[in-house]
């Protein structure tokens, strides 16, 4: 069975170690998500307490995506704080273990975040992610419009400089 939900602080913290998988997982498999290599267990674990800590403090809403019983997927809105930007979220970290793949979970971790952004006054989402990733081209079919490019934006886990692609999406 297959279960997507949004979990609050205390959920995220019982089911830490699944989610210190999930992104060990996609770094080392080459997810250019804000992280180098060699990155271990300890960095993954303190990542996920300070993420945490900011759905506890209401400035994330976290998903995840189970299937029988094991976190296999997540992904994050980061709720704009500035005064002049109530209505903007933040699309973070859409991440699916690679045993995971190819079983729709992404587009239905998009939708459940996307609804509950929604419902917290958000009306537009905003992300940014690695040029010639494969997460790239999920974007679009996801309904998300692709704004441009900017090149060298950050690096590869391994090195080397990568482009970020940049997204956005009404909801609500």
């Amino acid at each position: 069975m297959t279960t997507i939900r949004i979990i609050d602080a205390d959920e995220a913290r019982a089911v830490l170690p699944d989610l210190c998988e999930i992104l060990s997982d996609c770094i080392n498999g080459g997810a250019s998500v804000g992280f180098m290599l060699p990155f271990g267990p300890k960095d993954a674990e303190a990542y996920w307490r300070e993420i945490a800590a900011a759905v506890e403090a209401g400035g994330i809403i976290l998903a995840v995506a189970e299937v029988e019983g094991r976190v296999v997927g997540t992904v994050q809105v980061g709720l704009a704080s500035k005064p002049n930007q109530p209505h903007r979220g933040d699309l973070m970290k859409l991440l699916v273990h690679r045993s995971a793949r190819g079983l729709g979970l992404s587009r239905r971790l998009m939708d459940a975040v996307e609804r509950e952004a929604a419902r917290r006054g958000r009306t537009l989402l905003v992300l940014d992610t690695a040029t010639g990733s494969d997460a790239e081209k999920i974007y679009p079919r996801f309904g998300w419009e692709r704004v441009g490019v900017i090149p060298d934006y950050a690096m590869w886990p391994e090195g080397g400089f990568c482009g970020t692609t940049l997204f956005y999406k009404r909801v609500g």
